[in-house]
């Protein structure tokens, strides 16, 4: 076998090598691949016990409860996409621009009991910021058609209702 025989064998299998630790590695992360779950999806599809995943929606008005524990300040709260809601419960400092009504992104791990635990809680940046998942979990729970107009305003997320017959659905009727 002649030496550059040799040199083309070595290359190729270090490329195959390379390239199936990115196919390996690609496919790992494919599942953490989303920015956030919304609460819909993640009441439907619940993550494995104490793995972390991101909630994303909007913070429901009127929701926000600020008390301490062991000195430290703590926050409850209650993220929704328009079509199912999560209480969150964090402790530590919530952002400057964290506010009822607006979007938030949480980093944490859903609790036995159906709460989520933040580690970490961002606010959005500006009033007219609306995450895509967010829109979309919208417009197919029925609560915004983009053909009639903007979405609800953040004010009015608290008052949103489940449509009628994903209730009934739930209820058993």
């Amino acid at each position: 076998m002649t030496r550059n025989r040799r040199r083309l064998i070595v290359l190729l299998a270090c490329g195959l090598g390379l390239g199936s630790a990115s196919g390996l590695s690609l496919w790992a992360l494919s599942s953490d691949v989303a920015f956030f779950s919304s609460p819909s999806q993640l009441l439907h599809e619940p993550p494995g016990p104490g793995r972390s995943v991101r909630l994303g929606g909007l913070v429901v008005a009127g929701s926000v409860r600020r008390t301490t524990e062991d000195g430290k300040p703590a926050a409850s709260f209650r993220v929704t996409d328009g079509a199912a809601a999560v209480t969150v419960n964090f402790i530590g400092i919530l952002p400057d621009l964290f506010r009822e009504g607006q979007g938030v992104v949480t980093l944490g791990s859903l609790a036995p009991d159906g709460t989520f635990r933040a580690q970490e809680v961002l606010a959005k940046h500006d009033e007219t910021y609306m995450p895509k998942e967010v829109a979309e979990a919208l417009k197919k729970s029925g609560h915004w058609n983009p053909e009639k107009g903007p979405p609800p305003p953040a004010s009015t997320w608290n008052t949103l209702s489940v449509p009628a017959a994903e209730a009934n659905a739930k209820s058993g009727g």
